[in-house]
């Protein structure tokens, strides 16, 4: 006697959950395993994201090289980890002051990177600076500055450490970029040019190595909440204003350690491109090719209400 569909159902969801559970746990072990005794650089290491990957990495037993622009801050990390960490499994991290806002200081920061094991195995590319206004109230100085941080820098210290990945035939490059890399929104006019710049740069760089064997990924998410609970205003948006609900949605809060573990798998699967982000961003990626002037129109009325929301102030 066969078993009725309303039993069957419900069991073969708990089969398949408890199946899913358990692959995603030995995905999670054999991630940590495979980063062991590899040489990892994570740039602005003392944010909130670079926190969680040195702390994922380190327990993974990986060679860490952090880097940032403050000292204190890097000591304040190192002594985190070695403190929660079993020496007799983990490698003490080398610190390494690197500051992309100062262009000329990163060739002795790259040779620097370079002294501490000889080789890069993994470089991760976490440092970016955000800036939100319109476009008449930035000034040229702070364009630069942007671009430095956010594509000068990542992009030179990609070329810093090819020779020796190209020399050794393996290597990977982590871009950990902004989804606004992919689709600009107002008032990020200089952020979403740096962000489109070093994507193009990264998705050229990843063509380009691909015979040495080496990986290339970049990957896009939305913006990082390190807060409790999501904005009052993401959660509820606006009735009757689209382009309000939409603008909330393009940022949506990613959590840094939901990101810290995406960067984990992405070293380890050697994922090229990935994008951690909503649906509702998703689907503006897609209207931007499919029909960007449905995207624009939908856009600019929200600037136009936004403009009106100020004036009746």
């Amino acid at each position: 006697m066969s078993l009725p569909f309303v039993v069957v159902l419900p069991l073969l969801i708990i089969v398949t959950a408890g199946v899913y559970y358990v692959y995603n746990e030995v995905i999670h072990f054999m991630s940590r395993s495979l980063v062991r005794n590899k040489v990892v650089v994570i740039t602005d290491a003392v944010s909130g994201v670079g926190t969680e990957c040195a702390h994922l990495f380190h327990k993974g037993g990986a060679r860490l090289i952090l880097c940032g622009t403050t000292w204190d801050k890097l000591e304040s990390l190192y002594d985190s980890l070695t403190n929660e960490a079993d020496p007799r499994e983990t490698f003490a991290p080398k610190l390494v002051i690197m500051d992309f806002s100062d262009i000329d200081s990163m060739e002795d920061a790259m040779s620097e990177v370079l002294e501490c094991y000889g080789c890069v195995d993994v470089l991760i590319c976490n440092s970016s600076m955000k800036l939100k206004a319109p476009v008449q109230n930035i000034s040229l100085e702070l364009d630069r500055n942007i671009m430095d941080i956010n594509y000068f820098g990542p992009s030179t210290l990609a070329k810093g450490v090819l020779p020796t990945m190209i020399s050794r035939r393996s290597g990977h490059i982590v871009l950990v970029n902004s989804i606004q890399g992919k689709l600009a929104i107002p008032f990020r006019s200089s952020y979403a040019a740096s962000k489109h710049a070093v994507q193009a740069f990264f998705d050229c760089l990843r063509t380009e190595v691909e015979e040495y064997g080496i990986v290339v990924s970049t990957i896009s998410h939305t913006f990082i909440n390190v807060s409790e609970l999501p904005p009052a205003e993401e959660q509820i948006p606006k009735p009757g204003i689209l382009a309000a609900y939409i603008a909330s949605q393009l940022t949506h809060g990613v959590r840094p350690s939901v990101l810290a573990n995406e960067i984990m798998e992405t070293v380890n699967r050697k994922r090229k491109e990935v994008v951690l982000a909503h649906p509702i961003p998703r689907v503006a990626l897609y209207l931007r090719s499919l029909f960007p002037s449905f995207l624009f129109a939908v856009l600019a009325a929200g600037v136009k209400d936004s403009v009106l929301a100020e004036q009746m102030k």
